[in-house]
């Protein structure tokens, strides 16, 4: 079920001299970049890129070519979705300025070291051609190899080779002999070792294969030494795929830096954790909700976790249900019937009784008798003697009888089903054009929808037809 109680992530661009709104649908972490796509009020997309939580470029997108970062991120890396409690703290500012493009290389040289200029390069291919970028990145590791310095060349070279992997040229320079020593470092040690020499390649290794244990667990300490909120996904991720919650005290003290509990308690609903036996403080959590008028929102979190709930939640269950608008309920309706059943003196016939008639009058605005009545199925189990039912039952067996439509329209009239029932009577004057009675009925119907020219019309006809009778 989805949790839909969080206001979307909302932004403003500002692109030259004009600023555009727009909403945060999703995000995605990758490494040490992150991806931001925005949808403007007009329709249009706008992908934004950041290296380590600064604004690097980002731009509007008819679409995302397969096998860019953009792509790569939101297929590879850590997505969170629209409404996710943890996409506002994703977004670094809720106002951007589109970087210069013209000068947006020279500003990046200023602010980041080689290596990772060349790395935040092979980000941008959606916005640049791709061969500018192989040529920059190219220039990067020519500067390295004329001073000298073969190991950061060496590096470049990698970065290089990964961001283009058909490139002739990249491949040939990785092999070349005087990078034997480097060559051979990268193959024979361990990530551990090569971590003080190339942090950057490292992460990449571990973020790209993070389901393997051992590298998940050095990525973990990488993160722990530079953003808690990549850490805390990281685990949301592992666990959600494991479904084994552990150190849950660790990553609710860094949850609740970036979010309030009652949202930490969702976002575990969302990855399929059970707050409700892993946090102490969920319940009073859920009763504060109760006190102030929440019952949606509690429903929320609690449906997801029905069979697997402590006793102590009977009350709050029992008060979900009596309170939650009966088009919510319609739209849960699978799992308030759970509820229902997990309450242990089951809920009051009377009560019952009442919450189904108007979640009949709900279904049959969107649904034909067939679908209203399979969709009641589960509540003839838990109310056998149901009046409601009952009728529902009884107005199938009429649907096909031309002879019952006045009774069907009755029916239908009951449940505020006006139009419905119109249809009805309307059948019944056009196989009764002197019978006054359908006539009546359909001014009355016109009355209830506040037709008040239709309803005095019809009612013109039925004194017409009244008073042939009479004379007759």
């Amino acid at each position: 079920m989805e949790t839909e109680i969080f206001m979307p992530t909302e932004i403003s661009i500002k692109d030259k001299k004009k600023t555009i709104k727009g909403e945060v649908i999703r995000a995605a972490i990758f490494v040490r970049s992150k991806v931001l796509e925005v949808i403007t009020e007009d329709n249009e997309r706008f992908y934004f890129i950041y290296y380590k939580n600064t604004l690097i470029y980002g731009n509007k997108l008819d679409k995302v070519e397969v096998g860019t970062f953009i792509d790569k991120a939101f297929y590879e890396g850590m997505v969170i979705n629209s409404s996710h409690p943890l996409l506002t703290p994703l977004t670094p500012n809720p106002s951007i300025t589109i970087p210069n493009k013209n000068k947006l290389f020279s500003q990046l040289q200023l602010h980041y070291s080689l290596e990772e200029f060349a790395y935040i390069a092979t980000t941008l291919d959606s916005f640049f051609e791709k061969e500018q970028l192989i040529t920059i990145i190219d220039k990067v590791y020519f500067h390295f190899r004329r001073n000298g310095s073969f190991m950061k060349s060496f590096q470049v070279i990698q970065i290089l080779s990964d961001f283009s992997p058909t490139l002739k040229s990249a491949q040939e320079r990785l092999n070349l002999q005087e990078f034997n020593k480097y060559r051979d470092f990268y193959q024979s040690s361990n990530l551990p070792s090569i971590l003080k020499t190339d942090p950057l390649f490292v992460e990449l290794q571990c973020f790209k294969d993070r389901i393997n244990p051992e590298k998940q667990l050095l990525l973990k300490d990488i993160l722990r030494e530079q953003e808690c909120l990549a850490e805390l996904l990281l685990w949301l991720e592992s666990v959600e795929k494991n479904q084994k919650v552990h150190a849950i005290e660790r990553y609710t003290t860094i949850a609740l830096r970036l979010v309030s509990m009652e949202e930490w308690m969702q976002i575990l609903v969302h990855a399929q954790i059970n707050p409700f036996r892993e946090l102490s403080d969920s319940k009073r959590i859920i009763e504060k909700m109760i006190q102030t008028g929440n019952y949606e929102n509690a429903a929320l979190s609690l449906l997801n976790f029905i069979g697997d709930l402590p006793t102590c939640y009977d009350e709050i269950l029992s008060k979900v249900w009596e309170n939650s608008d009966s088009r919510f309920v319609i739209g849960h309706l699978e799992e308030f019937i759970s509820l229902l059943k997990q309450l242990p003196d089951g809920e009051n016939p009377s009560k019952l009784e009442q919450r189904i008639s108007q979640i009949v009058v709900i279904l049959l605005e969107k649904h034909g008798l067939v679908s209203v009545h399979e969709k009641l199925l589960p509540f003839q189990k838990l109310l056998p003697n149901s009046e409601v039912i009952r009728k529902i039952d009884k107005m199938l067996t009429m649907m096909e009888d031309p002879d019952r439509m006045m009774e069907l329209g009755d029916y239908y009239a009951e449940f505020k089903q006006f139009d419905k029932a119109i249809d009805c009577f309307f059948w019944e004057m056009e196989l009764q054009p002197q019978n006054p009675s359908p006539v009546w009925k359909i001014s009355k119907m016109y009355q209830y929808k506040g037709m008040v020219k239709e309803a005095a019309a019809y009612q013109k006809i039925y004194d017409q037809l009244q008073s042939s009778q009479e004379l007759g």
